[in-house]
């Protein structure tokens, strides 16, 4: 069995936050229950490319999940979630505050209901504090938590990291409030919930940024490839065009590195035998290296350092990453046979567990798929679905 099976989950999210959160807890064996609006859905069933109309996205961040469809602003959509909350283990959702309040589903009403019921709240700012009525998405939360300022060249506009980094850094925060309150009710056999914001999950990332400017009122600044304060570490260019990054800054990687490149005399200096040395003279030795890198291709660069055991590795596309063999033996690329016979590759499931490790068990949903499904566990029979469909209280994409 796999690590979460019996775990019945009920995901109101939307977009990415929300729904990856239980994305990864249906990875791992949970009944994820996601409610949608009727005719569009998820918006993210639109996001980026599609094909045969529907995001291909979809497949990644719905996969392990049934989809039923509900008008939650009708009162007999909002009972049918009482009756599903009764019965879950997990409700997950990422609206702006005060929306579940405005469906008639306070969470706190929700644990009256069942007591052991656990709320995941993901939200741009939390359900507290002035700013939590403000919309907030993960690229405004990168900027507050104190990513953006970093992620650029010196003196250049910072840029955004290329994904969704604030949602999926606020997910997985959620995933371990989850797995924190599941394993604290063991002992109290009560739930409770759990209040995140995507700015603070930012912010939980950003290492000795707060200490430093707390006891030195240092603001550290964008550095580009180079990480400020550990030296010799950068991307380098190499004489067909592509980048080396190399992680030189152990002491005695860096003696190896130095050697690898000809620079045996830097390698023996005595100011640079340790951290604080280097990093006094960290322009120096970025010049060394990237001399050398502009001598020798990104492949001969790589077999050099690989030979000598020096961190190092190419700058990947997505391109490198389908055809690498170690993503392969990994299993970190799987393969899925969509509806039409077509198949598509996914990212696998991880983390990897030895003995319970999760599974791709079935494709991501049409809107409303498995509302007759859900509405029967649930106690209601066809007459009775059938009537809510034609007052537009459930809805299933035929």
């Amino acid at each position: 069995m796999e690590p979460l099976a019996g775990l019945k989950v009920i995901e109101m999210g939307q977009l990415i936050a929300g729904p990856f959160a239980a994305k990864t807890l249906g990875d791992f064996g949970a009944d994820v229950i996601k409610i949608e609006p009727p005719i569009v859905g998820d918006a993210l069933r639109k996001w980026r490319l599609l094909k045969d109309g529907t995001s291909v996205w979809w497949q990644v961040q719905s996969r392990n999940k049934r989809s039923l469809s509900l008008d939650l602003k009708q009162a007999e959509a909002q009972a049918i979630v009482r009756a599903l909350v009764q019965e879950a283990d997990v409700l997950i959702e990422n609206f702006r505050p005060g929306t579940l309040e405005g469906w008639g589903l306070d969470p706190n009403q929700l644990l009256e209901l069942n007591p052991k019921l656990i709320v995941l709240r993901i939200s741009g700012y939390g359900q507290t504090g002035p700013y939590r009525d403000k919309p907030g998405f993960g690229v405004v939360a990168e900027a507050m938590g104190g990513l953006r300022h970093l992620t650029a060249e010196p003196g250049r506009v910072p840029v955004r990291v290329g994904v969704s980094i604030g949602d999926t850094l606020a997910s997985l925060h959620g995933v371990i409030g989850i797995l924190l309150a599941l394993q604290e009710r063991h002992r109290s056999n009560q739930g409770q919930i759990i209040d995140i914001a995507l700015y603070e999950a930012v912010f939980n990332c950003m290492e000795s940024l707060l200490p430093e400017y707390s006891a030195f009122g240092e603001v550290r600044q964008a550095a580009g490839s180079a990480l400020p304060g550990i030296a010799p570490t950068n991307a380098y260019l190499c004489l067909d065009g592509g980048y080396v990054l190399i992680a030189g800054n152990g002491d005695s990687i860096f003696k190896r590195l130095m050697q690898i490149i000809g620079r045996d005399d830097l390698g023996s200096d005595p100011q640079l035998k340790n951290k604080e040395g280097r990093v006094k003279r960290v322009l120096e030795l970025d010049l060394a290296i990237g001399e050398w890198a502009q001598t020798v291709s990104t492949d001969k660069a790589l077999e050099m350092l690989d030979s000598v055991s020096v961190p190092a590795g190419r700058i990947y596309t997505v391109a490198d990453i389908a055809k690498d063999p170690h993503y392969r033996a990994r299993g970190n690329i799987a393969s899925i046979e969509m509806t039409d016979g077509s198949t598509l590759e996914v990212p696998g499931v991880i983390p990897k567990l030895s003995r319970t490790p999760g599974s791709i068990k079935t494709l991501a949903p049409n809107i409303g798929q498995d509302t007759d499904a859900v509405l029967k566990e649930i106690g209601l029979d066809p007459i009775q679905i059938a009537a809510l469909k034609q007052r537009g209280v459930v809805f299933k994409c035929e």
